[in-house]
């Protein structure tokens, strides 16, 4: 979306479609719940796991953590990922809020 068209609507709204955006591939869906049942897993296990690529699971990691639902540490030279769990509840909590505004309004 142009910049012009951001302004048309809230920050709020705005952000929750980023980050809806970063959620909304199946491979980003499968990671997520991965590195859940899995904390500090590495990209190569989950490349073993998963029947992607490891530089597309790569590219999924890297937008989920621009988006705050995944954090890595370095343990050595490898990446290790964790889910932020305050981020997630911060994402149920708005998803929450929009859905009981909409259901209102109905």
């Amino acid at each position: 979306m142009g910049h012009t068209k951001r302004l048309v609507h809230t920050s709020e709204q705005n952000q929750l479609a980023e980050t809806l955006k970063a959620m909304g591939h199946p491979a980003r869906i499968a990671i997520i719940q991965y590195v859940a049942d899995h904390p500090d897993a590495i990209c190569t296990s989950m490349v073993q796991e998963m029947d992607l690529a490891q530089s597309t699971i790569s590219q999924h990691l890297s937008e989920l953590r621009r988006s705050g639902i995944i954090q890595g540490r370095s343990i050595g030279k490898k990446m290790a990922y964790r889910i932020n769990v305050d981020r997630l509840y911060e994402v149920k909590q708005t998803l929450n809020h929009f859905f009981n505004a909409t259901q209102q309004r109905s």
